[in-house]
């Protein structure tokens, strides 16, 4: 099969398409035919070598869609021939956390594309049938993929972490990323009042096309006053966070008493500071989240199919121009995902 794969860290330009073979299915897994591939932030992370345990060279790529092809002779949840998702957590279901249905925070799991497998910048990947998820017949491999990683980590994050109530105040922080186009849809459809952040006026208004009650440029506005003016002082209760370190003080000075900060990521840096006595005298929460499990995914994908949430689709390009999705999401130009085509 074709696949791209970096051959050593560094840049984009490490990324090359080369034939491998494709793996043989074990008894419980399956081989799915890609239509279409996720680029995300995690994948420059894999490129550069910010996460451990990855050997050059590697198939980067998380997020998932396309057909059944083959079936190891146990698998008995999904048939050859079936369009699927492929939920992005590989897990055990025998630890602690899997048997309380936390897949993504598996004591023996990891992200498809990050652990000993490869991703899904290819042509075919070899994974469990149990993270193969149905897609249902109205939404398109492009919808599929692009619902997956990004999707499942925002609806993880506003239902089950910070339990959105109807009529709270959401932040969601760089609304045109991934995860932020879907954390301004969520949030709408749990009834909550949104302000969406950026850092252009087009991004900015396509946000408030999705749902944002207000809008905040970062680069132009001091976000913490914004905030306050939005929300007559008060404050928001909860703060949908990836950003990290360049935006981390001031999303927790933007909330109100009781609100509660969640955060799946850090993509400008790890150091954010806590003024401890504000968070206990203002009886604040700090929340991590870890992307989602199977249900998550279904739940999505069914939000999707009854045309509640938006697949938001910024650039669909060929397998081999991956080095350039890259480019593009480093200099923080999408809005919305990203997504490769195997074939064109």
């Amino acid at each position: 099969m074709r696949a791209v794969r970096f051959h050593s860290f560094g840049g984009p330009e490490t990324l090359q398409l080369d034939t491998v073979p494709v793996r043989e299915p074990g008894a419980d897994e399956v081989v799915v035919k890609i239509h279409a591939s996720g680029v995300n932030h995690l994948d420059i992370w894999l490129r550069i070598g910010a996460r451990p345990g990855i050997e050059p060279p590697h198939i980067p790529g998380s997020e998932v869609a396309g057909e059944i092809v083959r079936a190891g002779e146990a698998v008995q949840n999904v048939t050859v021939g079936q369009r699927v998702a492929v939920s992005p957590w590989v897990f055990c279901g025998a630890c602690e956390f899997c048997l309380q249905g936390e897949e993504s925070i598996c004591a023996n799991g990891h992200i498809i594309g990050t652990g000993p497998n490869q991703g899904g910048y290819a042509e075919y990947i070899t994974v469990p049938a149990s993270i193969a998820v149905p897609i249902p017949d109205s939404l398109s491999y492009d919808a599929a993929a692009a619902l997956t990683l990004a999707a499942i980590t925002s609806w993880h994050m506003l239902y089950r972490r910070t339990r959105v109530q109807p009529g709270e105040w959401v932040l969601v922080q760089a609304a045109g990323s991934g995860v932020g186009v879907y954390a301004v849809q969520i949030a709408r459809f749990l009834g909550a009042h949104v302000i969406a952040t950026a850092s252009t006026k087009e991004k900015l208004d396509r946000a408030q096309a999705l749902g944002a009650e207000a809008t905040i440029n970062y680069g132009e506005t001091d976000l913490v006053d914004e905030v306050k003016r939005i929300t007559d002082g008060r404050g928001v209760d909860v703060v949908f966070e990836h950003v990290g370190e360049a935006t981390w003080e001031q999303s927790i000075r933007s909330l109100a008493r009781n609100g509660r900060l969640v955060t799946c990521g850090a993509t400008t840096g790890r150091a954010g500071k806590v003024d401890i006595g504000y968070l206990y005298t203002r009886q604040q929460s700090l929340l991590g989240s870890m992307g989602g499990n199977r249900l998550d995914l279904q739940h999505v994908l069914g939000l999707a199919e009854r045309g509640i949430l938006n697949p938001v689709l910024d650039t669909v390009l060929p397998l081999e121009q991956a080095g350039k999705a890259h480019e593009r999401m480093a200099a923080r130009a999408q809005f919305g995902k990203m997504l490769l085509h195997p074939t064109e």
